[in-house]
């Protein structure tokens, strides 16, 4: 297997998905653990999201690759000192996650790919394991370079956002709001909670009378780290 910091077009595959994004990435499931109070122990979880591709080869293979981070050749995975250290000699591995600086990787195999999200914090929970079917996911990520297209109601293109980008849409009474949004394909995306196809959305907005506008990408603050028992 090959390990390496995760790319920062990948770090958003280091959490939970929509269910359209889940399907077009072959997201398997994901592993939840941490090290105890102690920083010695070690207990997990596992998260379903697509049954279909949880076959006895993938299960095999997912116990040998977290059977080989928390050995003394790789230790990212071996205990909550050992998980710092290895992050601390990959600096480019650290993003800022939600709640506080977290530090990603990314395990590749020959048919799956581990996007590993660590957080080597006494109290949180320490890493998310995101298990995919590797050429799903790269493929997802290579059309999502495209970036997202928002068009008028005649098919006019009035700009592109990046995937996981924001607007502000502003209705016909002056009511501002913001949406996060996803690429599924090059003709629908996801504004916010909902999915639309991109003229869809143009003829929804249009027959409001609401303005959408893209907002310019600001570098998130971090936060405090959150305590395990809510979950991220």
């Amino acid at each position: 297997m090959e390990i390496r910091a995760i790319a920062p077009n990948e770090w958003k595959y280091t959490y939970s998905q929509s269910m359209q994004i889940t399907g077009q990435t072959g997201n398997i499931g994901h592993l939840r653990g941490d090290f105890d109070s102690g920083g010695y122990g070690f207990y997990t979880t596992w998260n379903d999201h697509r049954l279909q591709w949880k076959t006895d080869e993938f299960k095999t293979e997912l116990d040998e690759v977290i059977n080989a981070l928390r050995s003394s050749e790789y230790g990212l995975l071996q205990n909550r000192p050992a998980m710092s250290e290895y992050a601390r000699r990959f600096p480019d591995s650290a993003f800022k996650g939600n709640y506080c600086t977290e530090y990603g990787f990314r395990v590749d195999t020959e048919k799956y790919a581990y996007l590993l999200r660590c957080n080597p914090t006494k109290g949180d929970y320490n890493f998310y394991c995101y298990c995919y079917v590797k050429e799903w996911l790269d493929k997802h990520i290579s059309n999502a370079e495209k970036g997202i297209r928002f068009i008028s109601s005649d098919y006019k293109e009035l700009f592109r956002i990046p995937d996981d980008g924001k607007i502000r849409v502003t209705s016909a009474w002056g009511e501002k709001s913001e949406h996060t949004c996803r690429y599924i394909d090059e003709y629908h995306t996801e504004v916010g909670n909902n999915l639309y196809h991109i003229c869809e959305f143009a003829e929804r907005m249009e027959k409001n009378s609401a303005t959408y506008e893209p907002i310019p990408a600001e570098p998130q603050a971090v936060k405090a780290p959150k305590h395990k028992n809510l979950e991220r």
